[in-house]
């Protein structure tokens, strides 16, 4: 069971690439593409979900592409994650009242309703500031190793 999908993977990379970019000029398709390793059609595919759902915004023209539409502070990754998937659901029986005739006799369904929330409470306290932030360690942590197996 996958609860955050490829695509979804995929769409997390592409809005942490902008947030690394946050302030400065749009970011083309192409480049998030080839940057975060997305087919390009997928990348275009992804960011037409991400701006329907009000999280990104494009730009046109020759210097086009692509910006969050809010500071990446004020972006969870469950909001990406919804606006690619979809709400997080562990079980069809959680989807609504109709979905099971044993709802209201089964035991384990309280244990899932409780560990979903869990799951969306967490992906809702992850913002992709807190990730770009991570992702400049992880790259300046390289880039130092990098300095030193060339000295």
């Amino acid at each position: 069971m996958d609860i955050l999908r490829r695509n979804t993977d995929y769409a997390l990379r592409a809005v942490v690439n902008l947030s690394s970019n946050y302030g400065n000029e749009p970011v083309s398709n192409r480049t998030i593409a080839v940057e975060e390793d997305i087919s390009y059609q997928l990348a275009c595919k992804l960011m037409q979900k991400l701006q329907k759902a009000g999280l990104v915004k494009s730009c046109m023209g020759p210097k086009g592409g692509f910006q969050l539409s809010r500071e990446p502070a004020k972006i969870s990754v469950l909001e990406v994650v919804e606006a690619i998937q979809g709400p997080i659901s562990l079980n069809r029986c959680l989807l609504g009242v109709d979905a099971c005739p044993k709802q209201k006799g089964c035991t384990l369904r309280a244990r899932l309703i409780g560990l979903q929330e869990s799951i969306i409470d967490y992906l809702n306290g992850i913002t992709l500031d807190e990730l770009s932030s991570h992702r400049r360690k992880i790259k300046n942590k390289n880039t130092g190793n990098l300095k030193r197996i060339n000295k």
